[in-house]
């Protein structure tokens, strides 16, 4: 990942902040010119790496973190928020996020982390709890890094700049208030991880988990399709030119991945666990069982949500028993 500030239309620059994990690099900030500052979409991860790459960006623009105006934040995911709330805390600048997050912000900011513990053993998945229960114990970065935004955006409205309007968009499904910003003057999609480039993103891996993720996320990907094609400003990957197309990708992607999932379940009943250790993951087509702990949680969660909109789509029955849900 090269750190810098790159120009990826007329006054939006593309801002690439490091991410502490081996899976995704970097994530994309976008600098966008308000006047005589800067609105920055996404803000990334509260490391202190990202800071200071974030400052030097701002810097090669001619800018300082007391220029930027205002955080329009995609999604609550760690390395979209946090690094806001850290620069708030002493530049007072403004966060603003979707709506449809505050059932998961206020889980965050409770501490409460038990729904995703039930949803593990309704999944047939219990086996992983403990051990995710472990992996978070101490981990005071989960609460400490976040704070509620200065507003909440309600739903589709425009929210204006001093040189353009952008367009705020409700997306759920990576998350319940996941929002795109439309700046349709300008053709481009500032899309968050709702339509990434070279990968899906993960489905149902929140507190406040949706009834079905999956069936809101394709919609979600269905209105975006319905705008004019525009030039895709993911969080994850480089610039492409066309929105469209990968959103059409990503729909045969899922369509297949019914398909796949549907035929894993066998002859006989299976949870959400069972079917995820059935299929392969990522490119790579890894087996469940060489996963590591928080990659499993997400295969398993993704694996249910499938799951649930096949039964949405009359091709399997679930029943519960145990309070664990069984697939046929």
């Amino acid at each position: 990942m090269e750190p810098g500030a790159f120009e990826v239309a007329p006054g939006v620059h593309r801002i690439p902040l490091p991410l502490p994990n081996d899976g995704l690099r970097a994530v994309n900030v976008y600098a966008v010119r308000d006047g005589d500052g800067l609105v920055l979409i996404d803000s990334g991860w509260a490391l202190a790496e990202a800071r200071q790459q974030l400052e030097r960006a701002l810097d090669q623009l001619g800018h300082g973190f007391e220029d930027v105006h205002r955080f329009l934040v995609t999604h609550l995911h760690r390395d979209h928020y946090t690094l806001g709330v850290t620069l708030r805390r002493t530049f007072g600048t403004r966060i603003s996020l979707g709506a449809g997050e505050q059932p998961s912000m206020a889980a965050i900011l409770a501490g409460r982390v038990e729904g995703q513990y039930r949803d593990l053993v309704r999944w047939g998945a219990g086996e992983l709890v403990e051990p995710l229960r472990q992996a978070r114990s101490g981990d005071r970065e989960g609460v400490d890094g976040y704070e509620p935004p200065d507003d909440w955006i309600p739903g589709a409205v425009d929210v204006p700049l001093a040189e353009r309007i952008l367009r705020a968009v409700p997306t759920p499904g990576h998350t319940n208030g996941h929002l795109v910003f439309l700046d349709p003057e300008a053709e481009l999609l500032f899309a968050g991880d709702h339509v990434l480039p070279h990968i899906t993103p993960s489905i149902g891996f929140e507190l406040a988990r949706a009834g079905s993720p999956l069936s809101d996320y394709l919609e979600s990907l269905r209105l975006v399709r319905s705008y004019p094609d525009m030039r895709l400003l993911p969080a994850h990957g480089p610039v492409t030119a066309s929105a469209h197309a990968r959103v059409d990708e990503l729909l045969a992607h899922h369509e297949r991945r019914l398909d796949l999932t549907c035929a894993a379940v066998g002859e006989t009943a299976s949870t959400a666990l069972e079917v995820a250790g059935r299929i392969g993951w990522t490119r790579h087509n890894r087996k469940l069982a060489d996963m590591d702990l928080f990659n499993k949680f997400l295969a398993v969660a993704e694996t249910a949500a499938h799951l649930d909109v096949l039964v949405r789509l009359g091709r399997l029955r679930s029943s519960t028993v145990d309070g664990v849900v069984r697939y046929a």
